[in-house]
């Protein structure tokens, strides 16, 4: 099936019980998820807790090099190929989506920079984490014995690939878990349990003949459906790489300042997917057009107010200047030069060393 093809989603949400894991009930995998339904996920889904193939798409992965500086990932490789290696006891993946997309789109205005729809609003890891618990919290109340732990993107977990095993997503093209009725703009969370559930039929892979993701990215990162170069990625160039961004890179950056979107917007499968129903998730308006101008200049007291409670604390304010910088080089307005020469000079070398490419940049750009 083309991604294109014709044949309209519906969404349907259920009512649930607020009861529907009473203690006195019998606890299954239809409980469960309307459990999660009640807690405000859009999709549940369930997987027996095993070995996934996708370790060897990782270690590949890693052997390339193209997870960066992210050595992390190298050293759960094994853990995060089999996850009874870190919890021998579980018997079930629970996995959950949550929506996070935006219900409109600011107007975009010059000397503004854009954030990734994902970090708009409160952090998804503390939104998601107290789902998760109550979810898992009821799970053990229902079930004397079981065990049940909340996880949420920060242990050695391949949400994306356990989301496509319990039917709640495929991975597209463009690496992003999917789903037809509400696209890809949602945050995955998992619920491991001792129980031994009935598991859901894997999802399908819908992306058919559809490139436009691939298309779509300016850094090339996607080199081939279904596999993505991190360190051409502008996600991890914003966000994950501390250091000096190389000059073939920066331009296609844009004026991306936080992560990036644009693979998810070429997406045919994101065009009616709904708003997210998360009122944490609901977007701040220092963050859905943020001066470029006032990023450069960040103060450490205005970078700790503007990041707290989401997820932008994961880059520091070196970083986040660092990338202001690198919009205002490709902003094409010669404008900007005399704030970008004052910040070559900043004591943040990092953020001096991007400020002095960004003025040289668009005073080429002048001359021609």
């Amino acid at each position: 099936m083309s991604a294109t093809g014709s044949g309209a989603v519906r969404i349907f949400w259920f009512a649930m019980p607020a009861d529907c894991l009473h203690p006195e009930l019998p606890v299954n995998s239809a409980a469960i998820k309307a459990e999660a339904f009640q807690l405000g996920f859009e999709r549940c889904g369930i997987a027996r807790a095993r070995k996934l193939a996708d370790g060897e798409n990782l270690r590949a992965f890693l052997g390339e090099g193209r997870q960066g500086t992210m050595e992390w990932l190298a050293a759960d490789a094994d853990r995060r190929a089999d996850v009874t290696v870190g919890f021998p006891w579980a018997k079930s993946v629970v996995v959950a989506a949550l929506s996070h997309k935006p219900a409109s789109e600011p107007a975009r205005l010059p000397g503004t920079g854009l954030v990734a729809r994902y970090a708009r609003g409160q952090d998804y890891h503390k939104v998601l984490k107290k789902k998760l618990r109550a979810l898992a919290d009821s799970l053990e109340a229902a079930s004397p014995g079981a065990r049940a732990v909340a996880v949420v993107d920060t242990s050695a977990i391949m949400e994306k690939p356990w989301a496509r095993e319990a039917g709640v997503a495929w991975i597209g093209k463009h690496t992003n878990a999917l789903d037809p009725a509400i696209g890809s703009y949602f945050a995955l969370g998992v619920v491991l349990t001792s129980l031994d559930l009935a598991p859901d039929a894997p999802a399908p892979d819908h992306c058919g003949s559809c490139t436009r993701c691939l298309e779509a990215c300016p850094t090339q990162a996607l080199t081939s459906p279904y596999r993505i170069d991190a360190t051409r990625c502008i996600s991890y160039l914003t966000i994950e790489h501390a250091g000096p961004v190389d000059a073939s890179l920066r331009k296609g950056m844009g004026d991306w300042i936080f992560g990036c979107d644009l693979c998810q917007e070429a997406c045919p499968w994101n065009r009616e997917a709904p708003p997210s129903r998360e009122p944490a998730f609901a977007q701040r308006p220092s963050l859905a057009a943020p001066r470029l101008a006032d990023w450069l200049r960040m103060t450490e007291a205005a970078w700790s107010t503007l990041t707290r409670g989401t997820a932008l604390r994961r880059s520091g304010r070196s970083m986040l200047r660092r990338n202001a910088a690198i919009a205002l080089g490709n902003s094409g307005d010669a404008g900007v030069v005399p704030m970008l020469e004052e910040a070559a000079s900043d004591p943040d070398l990092l953020v001096a060393a991007a400020a002095r490419e960004a003025a040289e940049s668009l005073k080429a750009g002048a001359r021609k």
